[in-house]
């Protein structure tokens, strides 16, 4: 069976023309991985929500990346690794994250997961940036 890749920017999230894709999905033998690019708090027309708020910040990073999930036939259970970004990370960042963090993935099985302080982010104002890839079987 060949592979196959598809590229998405979904109604809903940020556009970025000319500099990436949101969603790629590759399927293969039944199984279809998504990678979905890093999302922040930026509404769909590009607008910073929760200036200088973190917890703001990541629930909207969390809604984007909610929402491209069910684009891609996915939830936050499909998950299997996801970066999470802070700019200037701190120890005490850690309660405002996990918080937002339990709320997306309110299960037991959680995905492998990497936290990383960062000194910027692609946009000014951005205090943090998730990424994920997710694995689902596709329906029979």
């Amino acid at each position: 069976m060949p592979l196959e890749k598809s590229f998405t920017n979904p109604e809903g999230l940020p556009k970025w023309p000319n500099a990436f894709s949101q969603i790629v999905t590759v399927s293969n033998s039944g199984m279809t991985t998504i990678y979905l690019s890093g999302q922040a708090s930026v509404d769909q027309n590009n607008n910073l929500i929760g200036e200088n708020d973190l917890r703001k910040q990541t629930v909207q990073a969390f809604t984007n990346l909610q929402l491209a999930l069910e684009s891609a036939g996915a939830t936050t259970k499909d998950i299997v690794k996801m970066n999470i970004y802070v700019k200037n990370y701190k120890p005490e960042d850690a309660d405002t994250i996990g918080h937002a963090f339990r709320s997306a993935f309110p299960f037991e099985n959680l995905p492998a997961s990497t936290w990383l302080g960062v000194q910027s982010l692609a946009l000014e104002g951005l205090l943090i940036e998730i990424d994920a890839i997710a694995v689902v079987a596709e329906k029979q």
